[in-house]
């Protein structure tokens, strides 16, 4: 199925999706590519807030920015995800998760990738309209979209089923 009906379903159907996906088999080029493709696309989600901060604000040019935010996604954030997946996967060990180090990765990585196109969508509005109620409205929007398919993939990938893979 293609990875963008997957997402659609995410929002829908979380547990499921994660299922598939764990179904799938042990692939850690492909969780790696959820990671990369999620930090790529958070970058792009950046461009407008980056551009719009300066052209109003003085301090570094844009392709500064733009270098800088760069680095942050592509560089730093992978790394600072895997190291959040083992944490969450340890707590989880603690109370009994029975998942493993590879379903932890899979979990948080495919939610950060099923949420980008609302962080897309948080990019543009915080990039034309700033500050304001439709920034908290669609920021909102993104925290609970979170949240919703990565609990519901730590149920997945924490529970029974995932115990063997």
């Amino acid at each position: 199925m293609p990875i963008s009906r997957d997402i659609a379903r995410s929002y829908v159907r979380p547990r499921a999706v994660v299922a598939e996906k764990l179904a799938a088999g042990r692939r850690e080029d492909r969780v790696l590519a959820y990671v990369m493709g999620a930090c790529l696309l958070l970058f792009v989600a950046q461009w407008p807030v980056l551009a719009r901060a300066a052209h109003l604000e003085d301090g570094p040019p844009l392709d500064a920015r733009l270098g800088g935010a760069l680095l942050g996604w592509l560089m730093i954030a992978p790394l600072f995800f895997y190291i959040m997946a083992a944490v969450i996967h340890a707590l989880a060990w603690v109370v009994g998760g029975k998942g493993t180090w590879f379903t932890a990765r899979l979990g948080l990585f495919w939610t950060l990738l099923a949420t980008t196109p609302l962080m897309l969508l948080n990019g543009l509005v915080s990039g034309f309209f700033g500050p304001g109620a439709e920034q908290m409205i669609v920021g909102t929007l993104v925290v609970l979209g979170f949240f919703w398919i990565w609990i519901n993939a730590i149920i997945v990938t924490e529970g029974k089923e995932a115990a063997g893979v």
